[in-house]
């Protein structure tokens, strides 16, 4: 541990059980905040986060939450209050469906992807701020919002509508660093290309990090420890100047 545990405060972290969310709860941990992860469907999952940060002499628990269900994310912040005080808080809870054109979209498929990708994070945010803002008696923290590539590159052919909604989130880390600067709170975003998570094989495409590796400079798919250093180092003192930054984590892709 660098620090003790839980000293630096308490660190929310959706979509926590797997994949970069799961990376990020054991990098911070590890960092010295004490951990609330959330997870939807694979409790064992958060299960064994839970005991490997145990393990390691951690501080964490978790809790089931649904990011579209306005009551589900109020109810992690009331649980994360009976724990201790939110000093940091990590959007990363996504989803991204099927490879799909636009032509072939539902207006359902779209709402989904939206609620969970968009408004959650916005949702989980105004909770977060309620808590870190000077302005509401907080004592500060630090906000990542976990968006992608596709952001920028479009998925054109594959995901255009998961792009879309990362774009927001783009978008709200500009704003609300803007709108919370001033009261203690810095929002950053972290933007992961393509990385070997277990995603791909969800959305049908198993190989997908392999084969896009050609099309990535440094010719390999990412970490999800690789992605969750960027996101610890975001939320810490050491980047005490930066806020309204996205930084991708892409291979320079």
């Amino acid at each position: 541990m660098h620090t003790e545990p839980g000293a630096r405060g308490l660190a929310v972290i959706t979509g926590g059980s797997r994949g970069i969310g799961s990376a990020t709860a054991i990098a911070a941990a590890h960092a010295g905040w004490s951990v609330l992860l959330t997870y939807q469907y694979d409790e064992q999952a958060a299960v064994k986060v839970v005991e490997t940060i145990h393990a390691r002499g951690g501080l964490a628990s978790f809790i089931r939450a649904d990011m579209a269900n306005e009551q589900d994310i109020a109810a992690i912040f009331e649980a994360a209050d009976r724990l201790g005080t939110v000093t940091a808080f990590v959007a990363n809870a996504g989803l991204a469906a099927s490879q799909s054109r636009v032509d072939e979209l539902t207006a359902s498929r779209i709402r989904e992807l939206l609620a969970v990708n968009v408004v959650g994070p916005v949702l989980g945010c105004g909770h977060a701020v309620r808590r870190m803002s000077t302005l509401h008696g907080g004592a500060g923290g630090s906000i990542v919002l976990v968006s992608s590539t596709a952001s920028r590159l479009g998925a054109p052919g594959e995901y255009v509508d998961y792009a879309a909604s990362k774009g927001a989130i783009d978008t709200l880390g500009i704003g609300l660093s803007r709108e919370v600067a001033d009261e203690g709170v810095r929002v950053n975003v972290v933007r992961p290309g393509v990385i070997d998570t277990e995603m791909h094989g969800r959305n049908g495409r198993p190989d997908r990090a392999t084969d896009m590796a050609h099309t990535i400079p440094m010719k390999r798919a990412g970490h999800p420890a690789e992605v969750a250093a960027a996101i610890v180092w975001l939320l810490g003192d050491d980047a005490s100047y930066c806020t309204g930054s996205i930084l991708d984590v892409a291979g320079g892709r």
